[in-house]
């Protein structure tokens, strides 16, 4: 199993960068050319919504990206270290300045990632999140000859 590990800044300009290191990761593993937007679009609305979480909180920790690539599948597991009550629900540190909008985004952030990837885990708790997506891969063609 291989693993590569990307931490950034909580900064909207690292997302496309995390995007594109996402994208080449994948094709590497062996996930289906016409999926790779697909991986894209799914790990820059994850990683978009890491970044706000973290700025939101006033977090200075780095969002975290896991790209590992095991025997027919590969999954990105994109971390923050917001602290959640639960999906869905309000976090127990909201402060003053949160709006239900900032709540409405983030399900919306979920809707999107959920409609883009068929095997997806979101797990969320007081000491942050984090989203694993998951696609299979394609063995590489050898030829006869």
């Amino acid at each position: 199993m291989a693993t590569v590990e990307l931490r950034f800044s909580a900064l909207p300009e690292h997302v496309r960068t995390a995007r594109l290191v996402a994208a080449a990761v994948a094709r590497r593993a062996g996930v289906d050319e016409a999926v790779l937007d697909e991986v894209r679009l799914a790990v820059g609305e994850a990683c978009s919504r890491a970044v706000g979480l973290h700025q939101n909180g006033g977090i200075s920790a780095p969002v975290k990206v896991l790209l590992i690539e095991e025997e027919k599948l590969f999954s990105i597991e994109v971390g923050d270290e917001a602290p959640h009550a639960a999906i869905g629900g309000r976090a127990s540190g909201d402060g003053p300045g949160d709006t239900g909008a900032e709540t409405e985004e983030d399900e919306m952030g979920l809707a999107v990632i959920s409609g883009l990837v068929d095997d997806v885990e979101v797990s969320a708790g007081k000491q942050g999140g984090s989203i694993r997506m998951r696609w299979p891969t394609v063995p590489p063609v050898t030829s006869l000859g």
